[in-house]
């Protein structure tokens, strides 16, 4: 019987361990499972090269509970340890034998798959365990080990008398921690640290219904038997070639993901390289809502086939953190935890790679289906456009897909659309006039009036449009976006024929005296226009420049929080040669121009939806007053 002290640099590692070295508990199965997984790999590829004479078979990993002695037991087939080993990887804490074993066989075990450990995975036990054991056998003709520590650098090594090799490790649980002693506890972890591990893992056993024989009578009952409950699947999609998966395979391993999510993405991109870094993946563009606060921490990242966490960013660009799916690779720079990444330049280039690659399947997706691709649009338009927003290498790139619907539901590149109103949306220095509308209901009457006008209009409804349009105009010095409800779009396209005024000099000026004394002036401009008679004797429109610094706001850019609430202007843009007005003029009494100045003020409220309150309430009844 050997007995000893741990080599550690300090007197007592543990109550680092427990209180700094994790963050949580519970990760300690994700620990001793990815231990266990080493193990096994290590014998698989030991069998390959010849050099150990045992069979590797069909090995598992099995958990066990016992609520009674109040021990979790993990058990492996791997390739166990002598006693020599577990004196030099177990007590010389923060040694690891992952890598020393793929530093020794560095030039065949490149694809073993072997996770690799810092060497403190293992003592991440005692933050549960008061007492832990290890049983032993190597798959060297060597007696086993038996292992026992109880929390101090105090253990005792024994022979064992374990016959097959592999490793058995228990944990005694403490009093404070026997929520791992429960089934559903242990299950939950599994399924969230260990859900696709190469290795399978059994977690008890469940029901099978064998299929009845062909000749069974009718009346006979099919046969249930007890099989193992394997938790894993070790083959997940991300794992294997695009090659070998059919869009079935795609959707399947979606659902095996989200088990909640009851609508298929809408298509997925399969990341797979391995120079200059590692990385394999599938993410999925799901059906995007406008609230982009509610799609984020959907994608998982693991490394080797071991869970890290579903807080991706840093390593996935921020736009595309609103996407589904996994992200897998050996080359992320993690604490020794393993609980988070540590800032490293190998992630900034994996970051930029996810983001090339997205790119590249958009534009490919563009150009061999057109037609799908812009059934997909209003799906996906707020992931690009954030995309554009943030990364200048990615605008560049998406520009050449990026669609532009018209409120017709036609679709445009932007180079599309601008060779398409070059002739008819010009403003006096031929710079292009892009009307869009934000809410095609909203501004419907808007868009109307425009479409009579001949002008094209584009739907531009997503929640980042004032940012985007601010970029797309510097971008593109000629061109200048107008909503369809901001400054009257006749003041700012170039017309081959003016309006001929029905008034004169002085009745205009008598307009719009009569107006200011009506209108509040803290709120509204008056403005004279001379258009078609058949148009609306008043409209309401905003200046451009105001309602998108109220929008920069409102979102948080364009450098205007802190500046408090900005009012509330607008232009009251009267028509000259509408007969309304005219018959405004022509009226005798002061209180009848105010009273149908009021009412034609209102419902140009009206449409815009600006009317509300009691000035809804008023108007109301002063229309039925009239038609009385």
């Amino acid at each position: 019987m050997a007995k000893g002290k741990i080599n550690v640099s300090v007197e007592n590692i543990f109550p680092l361990i427990k209180k700094f070295l994790y963050s949580d508990h519970e990760i300690f199965l994700r620990e001793l499972i990815s231990n266990a997984t080493d193990a096994t790999l290590k014998l698989k590829h030991l069998t390959n090269l010849g050099e150990a004479k045992v069979e590797y078979g069909n090995p598992k990993i099995e958990i066990k509970i016992n609520e009674e002695d109040k021990t979790l037991h993990i058990i492996d087939q791997g390739i166990g340890m002598t006693k020599d080993e577990v004196e030099k990887y177990i007590n010389e804490v923060a040694f690891s034998g992952a890598n020393e074993f793929l530093e020794k066989y560095k030039d065949t075990a490149e694809d073993s798959g072997i996770i690799g450990h810092f060497g403190l995975g293992f003592y991440s036990a005692f933050m549960v365990a008061d007492k832990v054991e290890i049983i032993t056998k190597s798959y060297k003709d060597e007696p086993a080990a038996h292992w026992t520590c109880e929390g101090t650098v105090d253990f005792t090594l024994t022979e064992g008398d374990k016959k097959e090799h592999g490793t058995e490790i228990i944990l005694h649980i403490n009093k404070e921690e026997e929520e791992f002693l429960k089934e559903t506890r242990i299950e939950e972890l599994l399924i969230k640290y260990n859900k696709f591990m190469p290795i399978p893992i059994k977690f008890g056993t469940k029901d099978k219904t064998l299929p009845k024989a062909e000749d069974a009578p009718e009346e006979e009952e099919p046969k249930t038997v007890k099989v193992d409950n394997i938790i894993n699947n070790p083959n997940p999609a991300w794992t294997k070639q695009p090659t070998e998966l059919e869009d079935q395979d795609y959707k399947d391993f979606y659902r095996e993901l989200y088990p909640m999510q009851f609508e298929d993405p809408l298509f997925h991109i399969h990341l797979n390289v391995d120079y200059p870094f590692n990385l394999t993946g599938i993410l999925y563009f799901p059906k995007l809502s406008n609230d982009m606060t509610m799609q984020k921490d959907k994608i998982q990242l693991y490394q080797n086939q071991v869970f890290v966490t579903d807080n991706v960013e840093g390593i996935v660009p921020e736009f595309l953190t609103m996407l589904k799916g996994v992200i897998d690779s050996p080359d992320i720079p993690l604490n020794v935890s393993r609980s988070y990444l540590q800032a490293d330049g190998a992630v900034k280039k994996i970051s930029s790679y996810i983001s090339r690659k997205v790119a590249d399947q958009l534009r490919k997706m563009f150009k061999d289906n057109r037609e799908d691709f812009e059934e997909k649009w209003n799906d996906i338009k707020v992931v690009i456009e954030y995309g554009m927003l943030t990364e200048d290498k990615f605008y560049d790139r998406a520009k050449k897909f990026t669609l532009y619907p018209t409120v017709d539901d036609e679709y445009f590149t932007f180079e599309e659309f601008e060779e398409k109103i070059k002739e008819n949306q010009t403003d006096k220095d031929d710079k292009l006039i892009i009307l869009y509308a934000s809410h095609k209901e909203e501004q419907h009457s808007y868009i109307q009036t425009a479409k009579e006008k001949g002008y094209e209009i584009l739907l531009l409804d997503s929640p980042l449009v004032p940012h985007f349009i601010q970029k797309l105009e510097s971008e593109n010095q000629n061109i200048s976006f107008v909503r369809v409800d901001s400054d009257h779009i006749d003041n700012l396209i170039k017309k081959e024929e003016e309006q001929i005024s029905k008034l004169s000099e002085e009745e205009k000026e008598e307009v719009k005296k009569e107006f200011e004394r009506v209108v509040p002036k803290e709120n509204y401009t008056v403005q004279l226009q001379d258009m078609n008679s058949d148009a609306a004797p008043i409209i309401i429109t905003q200046p451009e420049f105001m309602r998108r610094m109220k929008e920069m706001q409102a979102t948080g850019g364009g450098g205007f929080m802190g500046m408090g609430n900005m009012p509330e202007m607008y232009n009251l843009v009267v028509n000259t040669n509408s007969e309304l007005i005219q018959t405004i003029l022509g009226s005798k009494t002061e209180k009848k121009r105010t009273r149908l100045i009021n009412q034609a003020m209102d419902l140009a409220r009206l449409s815009h939806n600006l009317l509300k309150g009691e000035d809804l309430t008023n108007f109301v009844k002063r229309s039925f007053e009239m038609i009385k």
